[in-house]
């Protein structure tokens, strides 16, 4: 089986994703980050739109849903946060499946950016949509969760396989890199943040990433490694978290 994936850039930093099952042709928007940018990439692709892949409530991921919806009849699933901003038609959490024609996406709760937010994961083409959990060289803000939530699930999405596809919803690494040469001198870190820099002069997307790579050079997956002190990795990743929140680099 196939997954089609078409990255467009919205906002001021966001990616929006359409995606197709080439083996239906059922298609899919992972988030409706800006439902002008959404409708015109499905128009592009000459596509209709069957589902609305929500993975978290913030409004420059769901703001979208309604004008989404209006325009294309597609049907809305998410976690149910998202009705905090918008009505869904199907709730999912940790452990459950959405089908879209063949291909089968597994649900993993990744709490901590937001409670309830989730991560899609299409594990026969190796492909994840993690929201604002994982970023390239990055991690999502601890708004509403704690930092053990939120490096336990950094460890759940680390476990994927290496090779994963891992796209991620804002376009933050030069950002990142900048952080992660501040904390981390290894040399493969430093070796990625140079590709960063220059892939970002030439205007070019860093994302999406991998799971390898970003276990190899994120200083949020590396903290207990980056620990300069004792104690548990998830108050080794709270450090860095800190350590980022209050960076200006």
């Amino acid at each position: 089986m196939t997954l089609t994936v078409r990255q467009f850039p919205c906002l001021s930093d966001n990616y929006g994703f359409i995606i197709r099952d080439d083996a239906s042709g059922q298609t899919a928007c992972i988030d409706t980050p800006d439902a002008g940018a959404v409708l015109a990439a499905l128009k592009t692709e000459s596509w209709g739109l069957d589902f609305i892949l929500n993975t978290h409530w913030h409004p420059d991921h769901a703001g979208g849903n309604a004008e989404i919806k209006a325009a294309t009849g597609a049907m809305i699933v998410g976690p149910a946060e998202v009705t905090r901003i918008a009505p869904l038609d199907r709730t999912v959490a940790d452990g459950d499946t959405v089908d879209l024609g063949e291909t089968r996406f597994e649900v993993i709760g990744c709490g901590g950016h937001t409670l309830g937010h989730i991560t899609y994961f299409d594990d026969a083409d190796r492909i994840a949509f993690v929201g604002d959990t994982l970023f390239a060289m990055g991690c999502g803000r601890v708004f509403e969760g704690t930092a053990e939530q939120m490096w336990t699930s950094l460890q759940r999405l680390a476990a994927l396989p290496d090779e994963t596809t891992v796209y991620c919803a804002h376009e933050y690494t030069a950002s990142n890199a900048r952080f992660a040469l501040s904390v981390d001198k290894d040399s493969v870190v430093k070796a990625r943040t140079e590709a960063v820099f220059a892939a970002r002069q030439r205007g070019e997307p860093t994302v999406p990433t991998t799971i390898g790579l970003e276990k190899a050079t994120n200083p949020f997956l590396r903290a207990p490694l980056l620990a300069t002190a004792g104690g548990r990795d998830y108050e080794a990743f709270g450090a860095i978290r800190s350590a980022k929140d209050n960076f200006r680099g």
